[in-house]
């Protein structure tokens, strides 16, 4: 049930976001995104505000099963890095331009359809581009135990050198 309902939950962010590769149409819609989109934007995130920097607003989705939440970022809000232990996590981009970084590998740009499956144990973070609001649902791989580490900020000298 939970790969059926995850499999649908992709279909239809791919389906509604144009799916992966956007056209300039779509790359100036992404860019025009003010922060309310397809899903709820939600209320700040002031329970997890101490692991942003920025501010980013959260909107929990589904928590049976699998936890979905919808989490939008102002332009210029990342998380810090973080390891997701045991459990890891899928992001599908829906509005916005934004970065998403494993430790010691160059940031990949995310667009609305971008999908990234990160394995459990994986020092990652992600957040908006400096100059575009960003949302994703965060799908929370179900794992006993599973726990998120939160490490240091990304540092405003690493976040400026992305283009």
């Amino acid at each position: 049930m939970k790969n059926v309902l995850l499999s649908t939950l992709v279909i239809i962010i791919l389906t509604v976001s144009g799916g992966i590769g956007m056209s300039s149409a779509a790359e100036t819609q992404a860019s025009l995104f003010t922060g309310d989109g397809i899903f709820p934007k939600g209320e700040k995130n002031e329970a997890y505000a101490r692991y942003f920097t920025g501010t980013s607003y959260l909107k929990s989705l589904s928590t049976e099963g699998v936890t979905i939440n919808n989490i939008t970022f102002e332009p210029g809000c990342r998380n810090f890095w973080h390891v997701h232990h045991k459990g890891g996590q899928i992001i599908l981009v829906t509005e916005g331009v934004g970065w998403y970084q494993e430790w010691g590998k160059p940031a990949m740009k995310l667009r609305p359809g971008d999908v990234v499956n990160i394995p459990a144990e994986i020092k990652h973070w992600h957040g908006a581009a400096a100059d575009s609001w960003f949302a994703h649902l965060s799908v929370s791989v179900p794992a006993d135990g599973s726990t998120t580490e939160w490490l240091e900020p990304v540092s405003a000298e690493e976040y400026n050198r992305l283009k």
